[in-house]
């Protein structure tokens, strides 16, 4: 499975009153990082996708950031089984690549149309195995 990344660096309005990256702000570079991952994987394609929804979010901060700093945000599918697929993110500093936080995340895959609970499909399996 390939990886898929991205950098970052930390703004003003990244940090929290401890003047270091804020935890919510580590969940939204998860999520942002896992959708431009996934449009990364369709993109150009015309079938229709389901829907992606978190089931939980896992995260361990081993370092702080600050501001200034840059990361390199890495992520992957590790797994996918039935409706639930399990990606991993990491976090680490561009300067002395050491890992900061990281965060594993269940999703679940859903029914265009009804938002009912499906089977991941063998093409998404695929398209994660890439």
């Amino acid at each position: 499975m390939k990886k898929y990344t991205q950098e970052v660096t930390v703004t003003e309005s990244h940090l929290d009153q401890l003047q270091h990256v804020n935890n919510v702000q580590y969940l939204q570079w998860v999520q942002d990082i896992a959708g431009a991952h996934w449009q990364s994987l369709v993109k150009g394609s015309k079938e229709t996708f389901g829907l992606w929804v978190v089931r939980s979010h896992h995260i361990e901060y081993k370092r702080q950031a600050k501001l200034g700093d840059v990361l390199l945000i890495e992520t992957h599918v590790a797994l996918t089984e039935g409706f639930l697929s399990e990606r991993k993110v990491r976090f680490y500093s561009t300067g002395t690549k050491n890992l900061v936080a990281q965060c594993t995340t269940q999703w679940c895959y859903l029914d265009h149309n009804t938002q009912k609970l499906i089977r991941i499909p063998q093409n998404i399996m695929d398209l994660f195995a890439q």
